[in-house]
């Protein structure tokens, strides 16, 4: 993800910084403890798709719905 762009996200909740986990394709929000996925190269910033950083990334990966 560009650097320009990351300096300018915050967390949608508190409007703390984003880390960009590189390995699960997230940008992670340490206050709140979500993790926000990142797909197609567009950060989905909405908290009902962010996954708590407690659980493992492949838990609450959204399911394959074109099977």
């Amino acid at each position: 993800m560009d650097t320009r762009l990351m300096d300018l996200l915050v967390c949608p909740l508190c409007k703390g910084p984003l880390a960009h986990d590189h390995a699960t394709h997230e940008l992670v929000c340490k206050a709140d403890r979500l993790a926000f996925p990142i797909r197609d190269g567009i950060a989905v910033m909405l908290e009902s798709q962010a996954r708590s950083i407690d659980q493992p990334a492949a838990e609450s990966a959204p399911a394959d719905l074109s099977s």
